[in-house]
């Protein structure tokens, strides 16, 4: 009898060890979970290398040297950077009047290179905010903060793709931004910014590529730049939307000095956008998920190689969260941190709720390794 009592009493203690260890392998990088079964935020379960950073913002850019991270506090909003080291967030584009920003990087000289509309329009108006979002100009902000930017007098269609250590860009302008280019057609542009007399400008301003030079047809969204190549940044990488107007979208890589270009994933089941690039050259942050049920799914961030093999990496698991995503991801120049932001289900495309950093070197043991969804 006194067995029975000991075995009966010890039926709890079994169960909720098994309930916590079932809660253990839920748990964010761990293979086993499922997209979209955990509730709460992500921010309720982060692994020991990832950490919250701000409750609030999006977009965040690393300075050079690793100490500040640049962000928007909303879509078209203010610009602000963040002392990693003391969390202490400064306004950047506050000392002038403007209509929000909805891009905002470092030069590589320290100044901040801006995107954003240049004429007023309503917050509360949908097509209002459709054309702040996609009219919107390139300025360089000197990085002394006491005077307004400086338009660059080109506009730019999301976000311009910024040189590590070089004053080099690129940029997007589609049929949106202007409507004589035809239908869902992308122009991929290059140029140097250099100063005169103080003044930044654009100086050799080239075409690099045109979307018409893709062997398939485009959906509304068109192309964007992403990020130059280092170490060289003669090649750039970009991502083509809604192929053949269908719900897959692909990362490719345009070489400016000869014109080639080629197809770094080919994922008819998948969604893969280009986001921040390593300072190795030989990979790239993507976006992915499946997007054979909608173009636009919740996405997680993957290191992807940039040699064609479509091999890539998972590197969060914000969408085994119901709602959430993890997007927008950047490295720092020495490779050894992303930070990122937090996604929302429905909600204005690049939004964000806060974002994070990861120790990539602290990571890499609880990571899976590379693998291939190109072709299925």
């Amino acid at each position: 009898m006194k067995k029975l009592q000991k075995t009966v009493l010890a039926l709890p203690l079994l169960l909720l060890f098994l309930l916590v260890q079932t809660s253990s392998v839920l748990g964010q990088g761990n293979l086993k979970t499922e997209p979209g079964v955990l509730s709460g935020s992500p921010t309720d379960d982060l692994p020991p290398y990832i950490k919250l950073v701000s409750g609030f913002g999006e977009r965040p850019n690393w300075s050079h040297d690793g100490r500040f991270i640049l962000f928007l506090d909303k879509p078209m909003g203010e610009v602000y950077e963040l002392e990693v080291a003391t969390g202490i967030t400064r306004p950047k584009t506050r000392h002038f009047n403007h209509y929000g920003f909805t891009r905002a990087k470092y030069l590589a000289n320290g100044d901040i290179l801006l995107s954003g509309p240049n004429e007023p329009w309503d917050p509360t108006n949908e097509e209002d905010r459709y054309r702040a979002r996609n009219i919107t100009w390139l300025y360089v902000l000197d990085k002394s903060g006491e005077t307004p930017p400086v338009p660059l007098n080109t506009m730019c269609a999301e976000g311009p793709a910024v040189s590590r250590d070089k004053m080099k860009i690129a940029w997007t302008i589609r049929d949106r931004q202007v409507p004589e280019l035809g239908k869902n057609r992308a122009k991929l542009y290059m140029a140097d910014i250099v100063y005169e007399d103080g003044k930044p400008m654009l100086s050799d301003q080239r075409e690099i590529f045109d979307s018409r030079q893709l062997p398939f047809k485009l959906g509304d969204s068109s192309l964007e730049t992403q990020s130059l190549v280092p170490p060289e940044d003669v090649k750039v990488t970009f991502t083509a939307y809604t192929i053949n107007e269908g719900n897959n979208t692909d990362v490719y890589v345009i070489d400016t000095e000869t014109g080639e270009f080629e197809p770094i994933t080919n994922s008819p089941c998948c969604y893969d956008e280009a986001e921040g690039i390593f300072p190795d050259g030989l990979h790239t942050l993507v976006e992915h998920a499946n997007s054979e049920e909608k173009a636009w799914p919740l996405i997680d961030l993957y290191k992807l190689k940039l040699d064609g093999s479509g091999q890539m990496q998972r590197l969060t698991y914000f969408t085994d969260f119901k709602g959430y995503k993890a997007n927008q991801g950047v490295i720092s120049d020495d490779g050894k941190f992303m930070s990122f932001q937090i996604g929302k289900d429905n909600t204005e495309p690049g939004a964000g709720f806060g974002f994070l950093i990861m120790d990539l070197e602290k990571a890499q043991k609880h990571l899976e390794d590379f693998k291939s969804y190109d072709k299925y």
